[in-house]
């Protein structure tokens, strides 16, 4: 991995961390995650219209295919991720979800796309996992029905993250579409899909801007920040790279919800911290 690729990930997993604590706040449901996708569509609109006009980027249908394709699996797994953090705690069901994903979208890479990272990026991203298991390995949580549907959600989650991981590479990749375009359009078909169940609960929706406008705002800005980002990265870099690097942001949710959220536990966290600094040193080298 590049300095550039490693650099652009780091700052990624900060703002992706932030957004999520404010996600956790709110801890609201469909209604919350369309407020935030219209305003994402309404603050980036200049940057996609500069990427259409000023560089004269195409749209056609395979851009509009891929744009589409995002938007239904991002729009699953924010609802997912919602759900998971309105049944658990910010510490349980980030790092579930955001080690899933790697996991499965590192494995998919090597078997579909063909992607052979070294063994020196390997046992990065093995390092970067058994920092996961270390940082979720309170079983008591899965004793604990709420905590258990929230394990449920994360799970869930992970799989989709996988999921887009590896349909949004194959859009910055080898369509070599813009990253801001395609994440704006992702927020915009996310808004459009949500649309009916927004008219059809408008008192909600007006009761999330009341209660949680802060909220809304902050994750519609950092969220398509911190992807565009990723798909920066992605588009010079493998997913068996980016996708382990990305979980560094585990370790910082983690840190948010122990210090600002009072989860506490946090001498086990060290020990996963420990892990995953070394595993994202193991990915840049490698």
């Amino acid at each position: 991995m590049t300095g550039l690729a490693l650099a652009l990930i780091l700052a990624a997993a900060f703002i992706h961390a932030a957004w999520n604590l404010l996600a956790k706040r709110a801890s609201g449901d469909a209604t919350f995650t369309w407020l935030f996708a219209v305003w994402s569509v309404v603050l980036y609109a200049p940057f996609a219209a500069g990427i259409i006009f000023w560089r004269q980027a195409p749209i056609g249908l395979t851009e509009i295919g891929f744009m589409a394709g995002s938007a239904i699996l991002h729009t699953a797994y924010f609802l997912l991720l919602n759900q998971g953090y309105r049944f658990g705690d910010l510490s349980l069901v980030y790092p579930l979800a955001r080690g899933t994903g790697p996991l499965l979208s590192c494995t998919a890479a090597i078997v579909f796309l063909g992607e052979r990272p070294s063994a020196l990026a390997l046992a990065g991203a093995l390092l970067i996992t058994a920092g996961v298991v270390i940082l979720t390995g309170r079983l008591h949580h899965f004793r604990e029905a709420q905590a258990r549907t929230a394990v449920i959600y994360a799970f869930i989650t992970g799989t989709l993250i996988a999921g887009y991981t590896l349909w949004d590479k194959q859009a910055v990749g080898q369509v070599s579409m813009s990253p801001i375009l395609l994440d704006w359009g992702a927020n915009l078909g996310r808004a459009v899909l949500l649309t009916p169940m927004a008219v059809a609960r408008w008192e909600r929706v007006r009761a999330e801007w009341r209660n949680h406008r802060f909220e809304a705002l902050g994750v519609a800005i950092l969220t398509p920040l911190s992807y565009i980002l990723v798909l920066t990265a992605l588009a010079f870099t493998a997913v068996t790279y980016i996708a382990p690097a990305r979980e560094i942001s585990i370790l910082i949710g983690a840190a948010m919800g122990t210090g600002l959220l009072a989860e506490g536990d946090a001498a086990r966290r060290i020990g996963a911290a420990f892990a995953m600094v070394l595993g994202v040193v193991a990915l840049a080298v490698g």
